[in-house]
């Protein structure tokens, strides 16, 4: 049957970020979703744009979705905020504070959430975080770059790559244990997510490009241990002051939660 119109929502997709193609399909699908909830939807492919390219586009408000450092931490959104207009998700500065791993953990230390030990390497300096651990970029997202190092050898190799092509390389404690996410929306906690990589490596890969990941929803976990989460999980977006909608990220081992960073 026919929906009638709620009103006119422009959906944001693609981006000049690694993540492009994720970009593509996660803003078809919200889109679909708008469509299918009676929204008229206009769907808009975009690169880099200007606030003048935002300015000739239609609709009432925007919905950016968008992966990467552009389009996700905070460029995107200080245009979106010059045009004026509503738009969905985190302002410019909580949506950088939130792109910045460091910026985040740092907050997370603050509000006295347990965050794995780290490093911030530059390039031409030494790490003296031993392994195992996880190097990554600082300022990226969807594992991209990551390398899971088992030994100092690896992590020495890993840093120099990663600060050679990007300057820096967060080098984190590896925790093994439980991959757990937990969804806010609104300023309310949805029930917590774990995920299962079937090779144990919750990569890019395994994120997007396979079909083996599971995702279970309200996994078998002491109450004590989800009330922490619920509580890191919305203090640390409060603090930020993230809106609308958020996932943080979280391992569990037999020290209870760690979090990793909020997307």
């Amino acid at each position: 049957r026919a929906v009638m119109s709620k009103g006119a929502v422009t959906v944001l997709m693609g981006g000049p970020d690694a993540e492009r193609e994720v970009s593509l399909k996660s803003g078809h699908a919200v889109a679909s979703a708008l469509t299918l909830a009676g929204w008229s939807v206009d769907s808009q492919i975009i690169d880099r744009v200007c606030v003048q390219d935002l300015r000739e586009m239609g609709g009432e408000v925007f919905f950016p979705v968008m992966h990467g450092p552009w389009g996700e931490g905070g460029p995107l959104q200080s245009l979106l905020e010059a045009d004026g207009r509503p738009f969905v998700g985190a302002g410019a500065r909580a949506a950088e504070h939130c792109m910045n791993k460091v910026a985040c953990k740092e907050t997370a230390v603050r509000i006295a959430a347990p965050t794995p030990e780290w490093e911030l390497v530059h390039q031409g300096e030494r790490c003296s975080l031993p392994a195992p651990v996880i190097v990554k970029p600082n300022d990226d997202g969807s594992s991209v770059a990551l390398s899971m190092c088992r030994t100092d050898a690896e992590r020495d190799s890993a840093v120099a790559e990663l600060t050679s092509s990007r300057g820096a390389a967060l080098v984190e404690r590896w925790i093994h244990g439980q991959e757990l996410t937990v969804g806010i929306v609104d300023e309310e906690a949805m029930p917590i997510i774990e995920i299962q990589a079937a090779d144990g490596t919750y990569d890019y890969e395994a994120k997007y490009l396979r079909n083996d990941t599971s995702y279970r929803v309200n996994p078998a976990l002491p109450e004590e241990i989800v009330e922490a989460m619920t509580m890191y999980a919305l203090n640390i977006c409060s603090e930020i002051g993230v809106r609308h909608l958020a996932r943080v990220d979280f391992l569990l081992d037999e020290k209870g939660p760690w979090l990793l960073e909020v997307n």
